[in-house]
């Protein structure tokens, strides 16, 4: 079995995100492991209206050619890590929207959350989790949430996620979690 490779998804879209830094900061934590691949999914790249389908391509295929390209995506990689900010309680539309242009290419992989918000993204991640569990995936217990005194000076340009101490051992543990079951759904997957 080949080793799992994971997408590190960029959920905001905004010219004024914190989701970038986030994810080059994930990603180079994650990039000394040798049992996970990774790539950064950017969202931005990919430019889909707000769904307007037929239905989910779990029934029918997707018309939109960008929302092909996002399933073709999804389908390649065996994991997911959800770099997300807290809008409102809630997820970015963006990432909502990708969410539900695909279906099958979610099914049986794992996910895991970075966020960050106000309240550390929290409510984003439950929010997320459940939507998770409907689209067949598993998600991961650790989660790494930035919060009060750590986000608002990221978020005022005062600071880089890069510069908060501690965090790589919380970044460390997510992806314990997530190898785990990333490595257990892909070969659950490839044995049918």
């Amino acid at each position: 079995m080949s080793v799992p490779k994971i997408g590190i998804v960029i959920s905001s879209t905004r010219a004024a995100r914190i989701g970038e830094q986030a994810a080059e900061y994930v990603a180079s934590v994650a990039r000394k492991r040798t049992d996970l691949s990774f790539e950064i999914v950017d969202l931005r790249n990919y430019p889909m209206p707000f769904f307007d389908e037929v239905a989910s391509n779990a029934y029918v295929p997707s018309t939109n050619a960008v929302a092909q390209a996002w399933q073709k995506k999804v389908a390649s990689l065996d994991g997911f890590i959800f770099v997300t900010a807290e809008y409102n309680n809630s997820i970015t539309a963006a990432l909502k929207n990708a969410l539900d242009y695909a279906y099958p290419e979610w099914n049986r992989k794992a996910a895991a959350y970075f966020s960050y918000g106000s309240a550390g993204g929290a409510r984003a991640v439950q929010h997320l989790k459940d939507i998770c569990v409907e689209l067949q995936m598993a998600p991961v217990r650790q989660s790494v949430l930035i919060q009060g005194n750590d986000f608002y000076p990221i978020m005022n340009g005062q600071k880089q996620v890069k510069d908060l101490a501690g965090l790589e051992p919380q970044v460390g543990a997510m992806l314990d979690q997530l190898s785990w079951w990333a490595t257990a759904l892909k070969d659950a997957r490839e044995r049918g």
